[in-house]
């Protein structure tokens, strides 16, 4: 058994979604004045290793605080791509094991560009069958390692819709460690417990039984 944090640190001037506000950590207070430590967070909620709520999209999407605390913790499956996009031909390769899960989890490696241009370039992404297929299971929601479960030039957003339309969850910005490559185990993804979030910043836990290297 091992227990693994799939979560991104959070820093002033981390990665944002291009066009977003930049994180701001700043020092509010110190041991110096003020006799206590305090740091001001100003960020945007889809920061980080963050979770989307079909609110952020649909007009009559739930929010995160609708939820039952359950809908954030579950069996996962982590799946390794290299190729350019995640295919039904893929997942249905995988259809048993996918359908023991609440959470798919798809591991890329792209964690290695966090902090680089390359990081908001080219990543891959579910084919819009690929996606539809994984609404026909019983599914909590799927996890990434991207920035974004669209391509960054998309406008329509289509996996995100197609997704929450199944009121389906979306991790992104998922950091897996480098070792790792398959594997099942729980997952506990637990956003800030914040009225009418369209998305918040997780802490991402996974236990893991049987890590494949």
């Amino acid at each position: 058994m091992g227990i693994y944090d799939l979560t991104h640190l959070m820093y002033s001037g981390m990665p944002v979604y291009p066009g977003k506000k930049p994180a701001r950590i700043q020092i509010s207070a110190t041991l110096s004045q003020d006799g206590y430590r305090e740091k001001h967070i100003s960020i945007d909620g889809h920061t980080g290793t963050h979770m989307d709520a079909p609110a952020h999209m649909l007009p009559e999407g739930h929010t995160l605080d609708q939820y039952e605390v359950s809908k954030f913790s579950g069996t996962a499956i982590i799946i390794p791509i290299q190729e350019k996009q995640i295919s039904l031909e893929l997942l249905t390769s995988q259809e048993d094991d996918i359908k023991q899960a609440d959470f798919v989890l798809f591991r890329t490696g792209w964690s290695r560009y966090w902090g680089s241009p390359e990081y908001l370039e080219n990543f891959p992404t579910l084919t819009k069958s690929a996606a539809r297929f994984l609404t026909d299971l019983s599914l909590k929601g799927v996890g990434m390692d991207m920035i974004s479960a669209d391509p960054i030039d998309s406008t329509d957003f289509p996996i995100h819709h197609i997704l929450f339309e199944n009121d389906m969850v979306i991790i992104e910005n998922l950091k897996f460690p480098e070792k790792m490559s398959s594997g099942t185990g729980i997952l506990h993804v637990y956003p800030l417990h914040l009225a009418e979030a369209d998305g918040s910043p997780i802490r991402a836990i996974l236990s893991i039984k049987n890590p494949c290297q």
